[in-house]
């Protein structure tokens, strides 16, 4: 599999962090449910500082980048990426992760 998201996803959920009672199957409802939901729907109406995370290398980049630009309520927004971090190693390697806590420890700590 070429594309990261995919292949780096097998692994992840398939093999190296899968749950022993997991059947990796989706039901009928729920992937119908998935396929027409769109996170971005209403987004305009988020009037609280904003903060996304991505990695730079993640097949999902452009999707945070077109809900950032979505995100039109508010003007106290941040797009943070993790340079070279694909979707899934953000997820669990401690250099990406590392860089998103202390993001968030940031954020919290200016708007809470």
């Amino acid at each position: 599999i070429t594309n990261d998201l995919y292949r780096e996803g097998m692994m992840y959920y398939g093999k190296t962090h899968r749950h022993p009672n997991s059947t990796f199957a989706y039901t009928t409802s729920s992937l119908m449910e998935l396929m027409s939901w769109d996170a971005t729907d209403n987004i305009e109406l988020i009037d609280q500082p904003l903060l996304m995370m991505a990695g730079s290398k993640a097949d999902s980049l452009y999707m945070s980048q077109e809900a950032f630009q979505k995100a039109t309520g508010t003007q106290d927004k941040e797009l943070f990426l993790v340079d070279g971090a694909t979707h899934i190693q953000t997820y669990y390697q401690p250099q990406y992760v590392n860089q998103f806590v202390a993001k968030l420890q940031d954020f919290y700590g200016a708007h809470l």
